[in-house]
């Protein structure tokens, strides 16, 4: 990995300082020829001048450089923080380029980190799904992984497993001897203990999943009831078109919004009703995947008239959803309450006007969203390593039998590919093609 590569690594836009990135052998070299001072000294910060190849000034700019292997990517490194802006940092990596950079790909650096030894796997995925964290109990369950949570829980349930197998395979060297009962009895109960703790660990981490890619949350009535008005009250300006026309909204809008600690997905839907315009109809469809696709509902209903035909399809896809997280909403209390408590029995209700206030919803969302906010030292961030997980708790379990029947050559064959599973997670033994895979989702520059 002989070529040096750069990138800019802070978000495109405008701002006051934009950070380019410059990795590998020639790192320093290049710096040189850029500032036109070979004197860098490492882990210092230097104020320089920058020059293009004709030696026509580029920026002033702070210069850090970082000796490998004592580095992001375990090779030397330089970054140079410039003047923001699209501009400066666009000239500043050509010119790089011209000195003998090479344009990074995305996720390179982190690739080369890994493969340098300076992360594992589940570092890496944790410093990636941190730049697009979704609430702040994901940001610190990531920085937990960061700093190595997850890869000291799976080498401790390796060492676990290869204790197990170094038992069995004393045992075959000796095919005479069989392991007397009260030592199965105990690499049984050692097995059962392993594959409880990792359920438990799959468990919670699908629980949290939400957490780590972010809530949806869909808001559904029939038409009219005041959807639209909710999502432009939560978003503070008026994102959706709202008026007395029913079905005026076609179409889902989305909107990103932060409520509490969560920034969520905001899906206001189309009126449900059974419609004959061709495209209402469409629109109605598009409701009904978004209600599949919600991780909680807000299922609104005008409180000022009573309950409608209409209602009721709200009310049966509520109950065909139970397993899903709801908010019930009586709106339009301004304007009186004909809706009774009974008339929507099994729920709680929530009463507002969304025009006049809708603190009370978003408390009662907050609370919806921390309820997922329960601690777990172990969790796994991502849906690669929860299969990883599954498939090991799946070997373990056929792995019991054999050794019940003292067959140790399958029993070890079990364990040996529980072991390449939960491996998987921290280091894979044959990983290009999941590397290539992973880090080709990281953005640039990282």
């Amino acid at each position: 990995m002989a070529d040096t590569i750069a990138a800019i690594a802070t978000a495109h836009g405008v701002g006051s300082i934009a950070i380019v990135r410059l990795s590998g052998d020639d790192a320093l070299p290049i710096t040189s020829k850029i500032t036109g001072d070979s004197n860098i000294t490492p882990r210092f910060a230097h104020l320089k001048t920058l020059y293009n190849e004709d030696q026509t000034v580029i920026d002033e700019a702070i210069v850090l450089f970082f000796q490998g292997p004592k580095s992001f990517t375990g090779e030397d490194v330089v970054e140079f923080q410039c003047h923001g802006g699209v501009i400066v940092a666009s000239m500043l990596l050509d010119a790089l380029i011209k000195a003998g950079a090479n344009l990074a790909t995305p996720g390179e650096f982190s690739k080369r980190a890994f493969l340098n030894g300076r992360i594992d796997l589940t570092q890496a995925e944790a410093i990636a799904n941190l730049i697009d964290a979704k609430s702040e109990d994901a940001a610190k369950i990531l920085a937990k992984q960061m700093k190595g949570d997850l890869r000291n829980f799976i080498e401790s349930v390796r060492d676990k497993l290869l204790e197990l197998i170094a038992y069995s395979e004393v045992t075959i060297d000796y095919a005479e001897e069989d392991l007397p009962q009260d030592m199965i009895d105990q690499m049984r109960d050692k097995l059962e203990a392993i594959a409880a703790t990792l359920q438990k660990s799959v468990h919670a981490s699908k629980q949290r999943m939400v957490l780590i890619d972010g809530f949806k949350v869909a808001i559904i009535g029939r038409p009219n009831v005041g959807k639209s008005s909710l999502l432009n009250a939560l978003l503070h300006y008026d994102r959706a078109i709202v008026s007395d026309i029913a079905g005026t909204t076609r179409d889902t809008i989305e909107e990103s919004i932060k409520i509490g600690t969560h920034l969520i997905r905001m899906i206001d839907t189309a009126g449900i009703r059974n419609a004959s315009d061709t495209i209402e109809r469409i629109g109605i469809e598009k409701s009904l995947e978004a209600v599949e696709d919600a991780d909680i509902i807000i299922a609104l209903f005008d409180g000022s008239q009573e309950l409608t035909d209409e209602d009721a399809q709200i009310i049966k896809i509520l109950e065909d959803h139970e397993d899903k997280k709801h908010l019930v909403v009586l709106n339009k209390s301004d304007l009186g309450q004909l809706v009774k408590e009974g008339d929507l029995s099994g729920f709680n209700l929530l009463r507002l006007s969304c025009k006049e206030d809708t603190q009370s919803l978003i408390d009662a969302l907050t609370q919806l969203m921390d309820e997922d906010n329960h601690t777990h030292d172990n969790t796994l961030i991502s849906k690669r390593q929860i299969q990883a997980v599954e498939e090991a708790i799946s070997e373990i379990n056929s792995a019991i039998d054999p050794l019940e029947m003292n067959e140790l050559e399958i029993f070890s064959f079990h364990l040996n590919a529980a072991i390449a599973k939960v491996a998987s997670i921290t280091r894979p033994m044959e990983y290009d093609e999941v590397l290539d895979k992973m880090f080709g989702n990281f953005c640039l520059g990282k």
